[in-house]
């Protein structure tokens, strides 16, 4: 079974910037599109941002990022990262990565059939 961890999480001030990464298990992560999703408290999850197995601008980001967030991977490395500058308050939220069913990373959550477990993103005023 593929695993998904993500890292990279913890308490920084409104302004600062935070680095999140997730390491996938299993040989086929480069076959994947991948994507970032959040759930803050007493809300529902949402769409962050997804990238295509090719990387590059094969991007997709929700309209809140405003140039804020950069989603990248790294396949030879199992890796994908998610660069958030200028963190608000209302970025803080649990962080998720996610692995599509096919090559295309996309905003709906359905289309994902695997999930990490979530770092916690805490931003401060």
């Amino acid at each position: 079974q593929v695993q998904l961890v993500e890292s990279g999480g913890g308490l920084v001030q409104a302004g600062g910037s935070l680095r999140l990464s997730c390491a996938a298990s299993g040989r086929t992560f480069s076959t994947y599109g991948m994507g970032w999703f959040r759930q803050a408290p007493g809300k529902e999850r949402e769409f962050v941002a997804a990238i295509s197995w090719r990387g590059g601008s094969s991007t997709v980001y929700a309209d809140f990022v405003k140039g804020r967030f950069t989603i990248s991977r790294d396949n030879a490395k199992n890796m994908m990262y998610l660069q958030m500058n200028s963190l608000k308050p209302e970025d803080t939220a649990v962080y998720y990565c996610a692995r599509s069913r096919t090559v295309v990373g996309v905003r709906a959550q359905s289309e994902y059939a695997y999930w990490g477990q979530g770092t916690q993103v805490t931003v401060s005023s």
